[in-house]
């Protein structure tokens, strides 16, 4: 059996608050640092992903891949890799407890194998890097909600939106 890396947290927010997070595959992009794009391919009869299409950009590594998604309860979601260019075999996991007045632990196991030759001890690192960089974003994400979309691209920008004008010509 091939060596796994696993690391928790704890999160302030019920099992089901944190769990509907990591099953909103299309949200990934607003939160996680590497996946650029997330694609739901297939569905369960119960709506959670079944395959998802991700396309991954860390830094020196880039890559398209679809995993396979299997959900026990509605505390544990694992995935397995289906396809991907830079990678041999990925396998994960999310297992979620109650721990206490409305917090969760939230347990991130993971096994990655590339299609390069690494050394276990590299690699390790590298899974360690991505499970503790996915704990950290799944936390913020969870605690503090989506961030607040500016209404106007003028406050986007920081600026005072224009104001509302009334009928007749339009003042540039």
């Amino acid at each position: 059996m091939a060596e796994h890396t696993s690391s928790s947290i704890t999160i302030e927010a019920a099992p089901a608050d944190v769990m509907a997070v990591i099953a909103d595959f299309a949200r990934y992009p607003d939160w996680t640092g590497e996946v650029k794009e997330a694609e739901v391919l297939a569905t369960d009869e119960q709506g959670r992903a079944e395959q998802v299409r991700l396309v991954m950009d860390a830094g020196a590594i880039k890559d398209d891949q679809t995993l396979a998604y299997t959900w026990t309860g509605a505390d544990q979601v694992s995935w397995t890799l289906v396809k991907s260019q830079m990678l041999r075999s990925l396998d994960g996991s999310y297992a979620l407890r109650p721990a206490g007045a409305g917090a969760t632990e939230v347990t991130y196991r993971l096994t990655v194998d590339v299609k390069i030759p690494m050394l276990g001890m590299i690699k390790r690192k590298a899974e360690k890097v991505i499970i503790d960089r996915a704990l950290a974003g799944l936390k913020k994400r969870v605690e503090t909600g989506p961030e607040q979309e500016p209404e106007s691209a003028e406050q986007e920008a920081g600026q005072e939106p224009a104001p509302e004008q009334g009928p007749g010509p339009k003042l540039v």
